[in-house]
This record gives structure tokens, C-alpha cells and sequence, in this order.
């Protein structure tokens, strides 16, 4: 099922000694310094390597030695064992955490290993390699084994295959177009120059890659991190969830075994993921019966929630620690304070914000918004993996719509990408008829999926000002230029609107160039 990726016998020697296994794509990181560890999550996101040939390509030599001390750790797991499993404490579940690489992941399993709140995570970008680029003979798409030897078998490696062949035609051409159109500048490198030309033509190229493309993910959680995925992963309808949550749960316990002594026990885990997919069972059955399963017709992103005093409760919040005051007594002083009185505090506690991650402090944790948005899935696959929020997502639909870029009219390939586009339907209607659990996996990222939103103001700033930066992807940078704009003219929260300093509204043909120069300055150095 998995592409077999081969090494020579001395690289398999050197693999074995820093990896868990060299020949799934399930494995963690081991006998390594933690800076290494880094680096090789840093540098994974924008290679097409995998993390095992990352690493002996750009991180071994055979110079390094990165030995590893055996420690009798036998009196430590007795004490966790007692501590955590009998007694119940979970808190002990943080203090173990472990370095996960999960390869070949479709971009709807990235999603589910993206769910954690409490993780840090690192995915493969769709802007920086090339995706056409085959793993053996095969495009880069997951092939569900529900539907080997079945009837959809023989449509889906079809539709795939063109979509992908497709993909390689526009992506490729963009290239070229976009080199025309944009000529290099002097005193812009050629590594500046290309990569920005990439980007470009990437972001325009991923609306057309289905949601089965293959990905690697890089995750760095505790172990009731992972407890807490698995719960969630051991019971979910597709088998390659399924079975990436066997896969982990086997490496984790190589590294980190205490941890996770729960996850399969019936009277624990076992017990507690029946109870997560029979409540959602539960409420799939209530909606299939009680509810339309018609699309709502609302604008793509729509502010649903918010306090039309938070201004003045957060003011409130940020006098406090500075106080002696209760916070009762706060809140009635500062309700008769104007705009200014409220501008005025507000912006001292916020203070001379040099760049966007001078961030106010936590007093703006106390007030929230609430977004209900319809996009592509390409910027809701963005969006998603911010962690300090609550987000919900919907089964993406084709009713729901497809968002084609403008730019592809220049390709002259509108009509294929129609026609994928068209097909991808089609497949998503026959896996409905026979596997309707896996339908998402005929759909593109141009695809359009409804998901909400729920952050505090501090985290809106942090996400705002982050998504509209020069160098994002147009469309969330667009999605998040419209949650800004409510804040102010829905909300009617003008001051909050204005102390996000950093958010950009304009424009830009090439908004990776900047970006790709720094890159390429610091490489030279």
C-alpha cells in the first residue's frame, strides 16, 4: 500500500540508529540532540525529500555522533505506571513527549492529526514542491483500501490520474507564463527570482490537487497529546485513520511506552473512543432526521457572535493587575469612561507595537468573535491548523461551490480544469453511492468547505495579522481582510480594529518575493 523508499545497507545502519523503523511511514525521531531535531522540522516542510533522506542528505556526516546512553529507566516506568494508569492522574501524560513523522497522509488525515489543541505540528506545503513528482509509479494520492477490488477502483485511479496530469500541465505552464510576465529585476537572485515564480504558480496550481494528495506531517506532542488523538483516531470511519492510529501508537510506545499504556485497554480507552463515536453517531442520526440537508445561501465569511461591550470589559481587565481593585469594581468605573478614556487605556496596556508578534497582553483574552466562513479547502487546510481557537468543520460538498483563480485563464487550460473539476463530482457521486463515509476523498481544495471560528481578541490579532501578511496565500489572506473589516463594521469594536496595527489590506502580484530574498540573503550568509 505505502511506497518503499530504498537505502543502501550504510544508510540503513545510520537510519536505525535515529529512527524507530526505516521501511513504514509511521516512525519517530531517537538518539538525537534536540537542536537536530528542529532543524529537520524546519527544513521538512519545503522539501520533497522524505524526513529519512532529508536527514542524510542535509543533516549526517560522518563526522557526527550522536550517541545514545542507555539509562535504567525501569523505576520510572513503575512509578508512571502506578501513578498514571491506576491512580488516574493525567497530568503525568505531559511530562513524556515525543517527535512524530507521519508520511504519505492524505490532506484529510493531516486534518485529523492537525486536531489537537495542545501539539505543535509541521506540514508539507503545497508552495514549495512540486506536486506532480511521483513516488514510484504512481501519483502522489492516497487510494483508500476500501476501495480496492471494488467497483470504484478502477474510476478513482483514472480521475486521479488526470487531475494530476492536469495539475503538471497548469503548474508547469504558469511557470513560463509568470516568468513572462514578471522578468527578473536586476539585483534579485536567481534562487529569489524562481522560487517566488514557483509560489506563485503553486498557489494557483493547488486549487486542482484533490484532498487524497499526500502530504508528511511533522507533530511534536506529549503523551496525552497523543492519547487524546488516538482516542479519536482508533474508532474514525476510514481505515487509513484507522490504521495511521495503529501505526503511531506502535512507534510511540518504542520512545514514549508509559504513556500510552491506556489507549487499547477496554475498560479506558476503549470505553472512551465508543463514547466519542457514539455521541457523534447520535448526532449524525438526529440531523438526518430532523434537519435539512440543504445548503445555506450566506456570504463566505459572516461574523455570528461577538460582545458589543467588549471594548470596555477588556479595559476593564487591563486595569486589574495594575489595581487593587476587584474586578466588579473595574467594570463599574469603566462604564463611564467615553471612547477616548477607553482608547486611551487600551493602547497604553497594547503599547508601541514594533512588528506583529508584539502581541497585548492577556487582559484581551476576555472578550471572543465568532466566524462562520465558506472557502476553499486549500485556505480552510491553512486556517485550520491554528490551535488556540475552537474550530468546527462540515463535510465538504461540490454544492457548496468551487472557487476557480482568475489566473488560470491565462494558462489556456481552463477547459481541462473544468473538466477535473467536473469529473472529481462525478467520482464523489459514485464513492457517495457505495462509501459515502469516503466521499471527500474525490473533492479538490478548490473545493468550497464550511467551517466556524471561535477566538478570543488576543487571538485574533495573532491570526489576523498573520494571514493577511504580504507573502500569504491569497485566499485566506482575503478571508481574514473580511474578518478585520467586521470587527469594525459589524462589531463596531473601531479601537480593536485599529490596534491591529499589522494587518494588510493591499494587494500584490508577487507577494513572495520579499520573503524569498530574505530566504536567499540568509543562505548566502
Amino acid at each position: 500500500m505505502y511506497y518503499q523508499e530504498e537505502f543502501t545497507k550504510e544508510e540503513e545502519a545510520i537510519l536505525l540508529n535515529h529512527f524507530t523503523n526505516i521501511d513504514k511511514p509511521v516512525f519517530c525521531l531517537i538518539n538525537m540532540p534536540e537542536v537536530v531535531k528542529g532543524a529537520l522540522y524546519a527544513r521538512y516542510s519545503r522539501s520533497p525529500k522524505s524526513l529519512r533522506r532529508l536527514f542524510l542528505d542535509e543533516f549526517w556526516n560522518e563526522d557526527d555522533k550522536f550517541e545514545s546512553i542507555e539509562i535504567d529507566s525501569s523505576k520510572a516506568e513503575k512509578l508512571y505506571e502506578r501513578v498514571f494508569t491506576q491512580y488516574g492522574d493525567d497530568s503525568v501524560a505531559q511530562l513524556g513527549a515525543a517527535h512524530l513523522a507521519c508520511e504519505q497522509a492524505s490532506n484529510l488525515l493531516t486534518k485529523v492529526l492537525e486536531w489537537g489543541r495542545i501539539a505543535s505540528y509541521l506540514e508539507q506545503s503545497t508552495r514549495y514542491i512540486y506536486y506532480d513528482q511521483k513516488m514510484g509509479d504512481s501519483y502522489r494520492y492516497m487510494m483508500p483500501k476500501e476501495f480496492r477490488g471494488s467497483s470504484i477502483e478502477k474510476d478513482y485511479i483514472k480521475t486521479m490520474d488526470n487531475t494530476f496530469e492536469t495539475y503538471s500541465e497548469l503548474v508547469r505552464t504558469l511557470v513560463e507564463i509568470y516568468k513572462k510576465e514578471f522578468p527578473k529585476e536586476e539585483g534579485i537572485s536567481m534562487q529569489a527570482y524562481n522560487g517566488t515564480i514557483r509560489a506563485k504558480a503553486c498557489d494557483v496550481a493547488r486549487y486542482f490537487l484533490p484532498t487524497s494528495t499526500l502530504s508528511n506531517v511533522g507533530i511534536f506532542a506529549s503523551g496525552q497529546a497523543y492519547e487524546q488523538l488516538l482516542m479519536r483516531m482508533r474508532v474514525h470511519p476510514s481505515s487509513e485513520v484507522r490504521d495511521y492510529a495503529d501505526m503511531i501508537l506502535e512507534e510511540l510506545r518504542k520512545v514514549i511506552p508509559s504513556f500510552l499504556k491506556r489507549v487499547d485497554v477496554e475498560n479506558r480507552g476503549v470505553e472512551w473512543s465508543n463514547y466519542l463515536r457514539d455521541n457523534q453517531v447520535q448526532t449524525q442520526d438526529y440531523v438526518s432526521k430532523n434537519i435539512s440537508n440543504s445548503i445555506s445561501d450566506s456570504s463566505d465569511v459572516n461574523l455570528i457572535e461577538w460582545e458589543e461591550d467588549a471594548e470596555k470589559k477588556i479595559t476593564a481587565y487591563c486595569l486589574y493587575s495594575s489595581s487593587q481593585k476587584s474586578l466588579s469594581d473595574l467594570k463599574e468605573i469603566v462604564s463611564s469612561f467615553n471612547s477616548n478614556e477607553v482608547r486611551e487605556v487600551l493602547c497604553r496596556y497594547t503599547g508601541q507595537r514594533k512588528n506583529r508578534r508584539h502581541k497585548p497582553g492577556r487582559a484581551f483574552e476576555n472578550s471572543y468573535y465568532s466566524f462562520d466562513i465558506l472557502s476553499d479547502y486549500g485556505a480552510f487546510r491553512d486556517l485550520q491548523r491554528h490551535r488556540l481557537m475552537t474550530i468546527e468543520w462540515q463535510k465538504m460538498s461540490p454544492k457548496n461551490g468551487f472557487d476557480i483563480p482568475s489566473e488560470v485563464d491565462k494558462s489556456g487550460l481552463i477547459d481541462k480544469c473544468l473538466k477535473i473539476v467536473d469529473d472529481s463530482i462525478e467520482l464523489h457521486n459514485k464513492i457517495n453511492d457505495n462509501f459515502p463515509e469516503l466521499r471527500e476523498y474525490a473533492l479538490l481544495f478548490g473545493h468550497k468547505i464550511r467551517y466556524s471560528m471561535t477566538l478570543n481578541v488576543r487571538q485574533a490579532f495573532h491570526l489576523i495579522e498573520l494571514r493577511t501578511a504580504k507573502q500569504g496565500h491569497i485566499s485566506y489572506r482575503d478571508i481574514c481582510q473580511k474578518m478585520h473589516n467586521l470587527i469594525r463594521d459589524k462589531a463596531g469594536h473601531g479601537i480593536f480594529y485599529e490596534l491591529m496595527s499589522y494587518v494588510d489590506h493591499e494587494n500584490y502580484e508577487l507577494q513572495r518575493l520579499d520573503s524569498e530574498i530574505k530566504q536567499s540573503s540568509k543562505e548566502k550568509n
